[in-house]
């Protein structure tokens, strides 16, 4: 299976383990994006991910790509160009102390990429699958035109589009939102959200739920996702379901709404005790994507996506660094965290 993914990659840049900014002169640093983080993902289940983007040509730009290509991304189709890459620093939490994210991400060599830079016919060659996320139309005017592009040149080959709306208020506002990604979400087939994300792009909630109280109304998400589904077009709607109780634990699961059946299935709760959590929701979509492009039943694929990603907020660092055989276990309800000898 060939997927191409498309957005930003970011250099990442967090204090030694629960410190705080104002207690470290020390910064680890690894690599992280939304849909990179996806790539990786499928790369580790043995598909062929292809990521596209735009780096600059510099020191730093080369140890992006060869962060990528460590975990056997395929990077031939990122561009090269503009002045730096963006960076996010990520001060952890704890208990009741939540996480906190700082972008610097302004005039990143993809927030000025150009429709026409990236050679959308050789990319897809062959895909089956093209994701991206609601992060990139986001960064520029320009970012959003190469969005359209690439749906335009996907939906002409036939691919599967997928969309995680990944809602940013720091890039731009609701209204933005609203405007941009109405027209980018008529070319998805298979949409990823989560209650925040649907009612701040298009102001559509899941009644009877409190995000800030950990309440979650499985009955609100089955209705949401059908008029998610019934307002773009989309085949199936996705919904990561957190229930959080602390920085460090969380209830995690998820749901899949099939539009032709009008059935949805929830997957089976992990509770979590979290490590990082920082590409959950990414290894969500990378084992959504990976399940349904291989032919696995809904029921199947959502406990694939749910376990992955419980999997992932165990793991430092954005990627999520685990193995198809991994998922699968834990998916067939192997959850007791023993030792493997």
């Amino acid at each position: 299976m060939k997927a191409v993914c498309f957005g930003e990659l970011m250099m990442r840049l967090v204090p030694p383990g629960y410190l705080r900014m104002n207690q470290t002169d020390k910064l680890e640093m690894t690599f992280g994006g939304a849909e990179a983080n996806v790539a990786v993902s499928l790369a580790n289940y043995g598909a062929d991910a292809v990521y596209v983007s735009r780096f600059p040509s510099n020191p730093i730009g080369e140890v992006a790509l060869q962060s990528l290509r460590a975990m056997h991304v395929d990077t031939r189709y990122i561009a090269r160009g503009g002045d730096r890459l963006g960076i996010y620093f990520v001060e952890k939490g704890a208990s009741m102390r939540p996480s906190k994210v700082i972008y610097d991400r302004k005039f990143s060599s993809i927030s000025t990429i150009q429709p026409g830079m990236i050679d959308w016919d050789g990319a897809f060659g062959g895909a089956e699958w093209f994701h991206w996320t609601g992060i990139t139309p986001a960064l520029s005017a320009s970012a959003a035109a190469v969005t359209l592009e690439a749906c335009k040149a996907a939906k002409a080959k036939g691919i599967t589009i997928s969309c995680d709306l990944n809602y940013r208020k720091n890039l731009w506002t609701r209204e933005q939102a609203k405007k941009i990604m109405t027209e980018l979400v008529q070319y998805v087939d298979v949409m990823i959200a989560n209650e925040e994300d649907s009612q701040d792009v298009f102001g559509i909630s899941a009644e009877g739920t409190d995000i800030e109280g950990g309440k979650l109304s499985e009955a609100g998400y089955r209705s949401l996702a059908r008029k998610l589904a019934d307002s773009f077009g989309c085949k199936k709607v996705a919904f990561t379901l957190r229930e959080s109780f602390s920085a460090n634990d969380n209830d995690w699961s998820g749901l899949l709404y099939d539009a032709a059946s009008g059935e949805a299935i929830r997957s089976r709760k992990y509770s979590i005790r979290i490590v990082d959590r920082v590409g959950g929701g990414d290894a969500f979509g990378g084992g959504l994507i990976y399940a349904l492009a291989s032919g696995m039943p809904d029921a199947d694929a959502i406990n694939f996506a749910a376990a992955a990603s419980a999997l992932k907020h165990t793991i430092e660092g954005d990627f999520n660094r685990v193995t198809l055989d991994e998922v699968k276990a834990l998916a067939g309800g192997s959850v007791s965290g023993r030792v493997q000898r």
